[in-house]
């Protein structure tokens, strides 16, 4: 059973690395409109195949059975490096399989009714299994939206960097909307609202570093 199982890896990784030629590569560039890191890893796996280093070419041949799997997959894969995930698993449509954060928290900024979605804007924390943090931003101006972390957003050293940094950029956004007459989409009460609460915030962290 299990030499079976060995050889159908096989087959499987042998099918995939005829995917990673010159031809393929170069009709891939052709045919679609590269973002910069898969420009960068076409590159890379180009390199590769120049060299002839099946090392590294069955190493790419992991992460996908097309290449376009195989790019989003990889740059996946090296985002999460920088938390330290480095488990390489895959859903059942062979995407990398999301990584799950630690010691998640959301900090809640807007209206005292938190009931509606739409009333608040959220921060959500946390962090990877090398203690590096992140932080995800839903900011909400009176309609509903989406909050989360993922390996993609930005690498902070400990909590508090990520939070200061999370609540400065909401602040910002806060304030560029203040006094807007659209009040359709950008409702002043729930702004003033958020913008007390990141104060109360910012009040409460200052108090706490003169203990």
């Amino acid at each position: 059973m299990i030499s079976c199982i060995k050889k159908l890896i096989f087959i499987v990784m042998e099918t995939n690395v005829s995917l990673l030629t010159k031809e393929t590569l170069n009709c891939y560039v052709e045919n679609h409109n590269l973002i910069g890191y898969e420009r960068l890893l076409v590159e890379e796996i180009s390199s590769a195949v120049d060299r002839k280093d099946s090392a590294s070419i069955e190493w790419f041949v992991r992460f996908g059975n097309t290449l376009r799997k195989i790019l989003f997959n990889v740059h996946a894969y090296r985002m999460g490096l920088r938390f330290g995930f480095d488990n390489i698993e895959f859903d059942e449509y062979d995407w990398l399989r999301r990584p799950s954060f630690q010691d998640i928290e959301e900090l809640l900024f807007g209206l005292p009714d938190k009931s509606r979605y739409g009333n608040y804007s959220v921060i959500t924390l946390g962090h990877g299994p090398n203690q590096i943090w992140t932080y995800g931003l839903s900011c909400s101006y009176g309609t509903a939206g989406s909050s989360g972390i993922c390996v993609y957003d930005q690498t902070f050293a400990n909590k508090e960097e990520a939070l200061k940094d999370a609540t400065a950029k909401l602040k910002k956004m806060m304030l560029d909307k203040v006094g807007d007459t659209d009040a359709t989409n950008y409702n002043q009460q729930i702004i003033t609202a958020t913008l007390k609460d990141i104060d109360k915030l910012e009040i409460s962290s200052v108090q706490l570093t003169l203990f």
